[in-house]
């Protein structure tokens, strides 16, 4: 028999890589992004589930609400169907309409582009004096007796008082030194607009031994008052900016729980907007107007009364010709 048949024949079989199966790493990825997406969503679902049912109203009226009404004004519902709420051309130029929750369309509250400018130049004050504030080394002390927000009648900046700091002196106009340092602080900035100012002061409740009738509380906020706008010159600013200063004593409390806090003693400082400055200046010329028709009245009034009561007098008769002498 040959050799040859006696040799066995071995078979070797090679695995071939197919660079997948479970030794591969990019269904990893996919695992973990699914497992983020689900730890989100589950998370907001639990946020949602803490929130008050009446804040959860609130937001989603936030959402709803057009961007137009939210600045121009108007009721906060809508119907709008548009899928950008609020969106499309600037809403302080949109002279369109405004729909209502009802359905019923109402014209859009439009602000005149004077009063617009205006609110601009009073905003970008507001912005320098909180950053004045928060870099002053003078003024960053005092930052939590300062107060300053928009009101109607323009930016207001109220100093107000405090039992460890007191801005004025007890029962008197006379100012504390770090009153006097901030309102010589302010005064330089104030003269960067245009805009005339208005000072008020106002007190507590409390009454002094002098009496409601000798010195009270309203002599003593409209010193304040005066004080603080003489600090205010002193520190650099235009003394022809001054449009009003008055005293309003402690019928305007910050606290009305508490008359007697020592938060309503302050002084209140309004920039005044246009529209305001040129109602005070309407309403002043009309009373000087009146007081002058009034005054003129009076002087015509004694005229006719002394004309009336003054005593009918002949005229002197003639001299006598020389003809008739002799």
């Amino acid at each position: 028999m040959s050799t040859v048949n006696n040799h066995r024949v071995v078979v070797r079989r090679k695995r071939r890589g197919g660079g997948g199966g479970h030794h591969g790493g990019s269904w990893k990825i996919a695992y973990a992004d699914f497992i983020t997406a689900m730890m989100a969503f589950f998370l907001v679902m639990w946020l949602i589930s803490i929130v008050p049912r009446e804040e959860l109203k609130g937001i989603a009226e936030y959402f709803r609400m057009p961007l137009s009404v939210a600045i121009a004004g108007g009721p906060s519902n809508s119907a709008d169907t548009s899928a950008i709420p609020g969106g499309g051309r600037d809403p302080l130029r949109d002279d369109g309409n405004v729909r209502r929750a009802d359905g019923n369309r109402v014209q859009a509250q439009n602000i005149p582009d004077g009063e617009r400018r205006d609110r601009h130049r009073l905003e970008r004050l507001k912005q320098r004096l909180d950053t004045l504030i928060e870099t002053s080394p003078v003024l960053k002390n005092f930052r939590p007796q300062l107060l300053i927000d928009m009101t109607t009648e323009g930016l207001r900046i109220q100093i107000i008082d405090s039992q460890n700091r007191p801005m004025f002196a007890t029962g008197s106009a006379e100012v504390r030194p770090y009153m006097r340092d901030i309102l010589r602080e302010l005064g330089p900035v104030l003269n960067e607009l245009p805009n005339k100012i208005s000072l008020a002061g106002h007190t507590d409740a409390s009454q002094y031994a002098r009496g409601e009738r000798a010195y009270s509380n309203w002599e003593l906020s409209a010193d304040r008052a005066n004080a603080s706008r003489q600090e205010l010159v002193a520190g650099g600013m235009n003394e022809s900016k001054v449009l009003r200063v008055q005293g309003l004593s402690s019928s305007m409390s910050l606290v009305k729980d508490d008359p007697y806090a020592a938060v309503n003693r302050r002084i209140s400082l309004v920039v005044l907007n246009e529209k305001t400055q040129k109602r005070i200046e309407d309403e002043n010329a009309t009373a000087a107007e009146v007081s002058a028709r009034d005054a003129n009245g009076v002087v015509q009034a004694v005229t006719h009364r002394n004309e009336a009561a003054a005593p009918a007098t002949e005229p002197p008769a003639a001299p006598a010709s020389n003809e008739a002498a002799r």
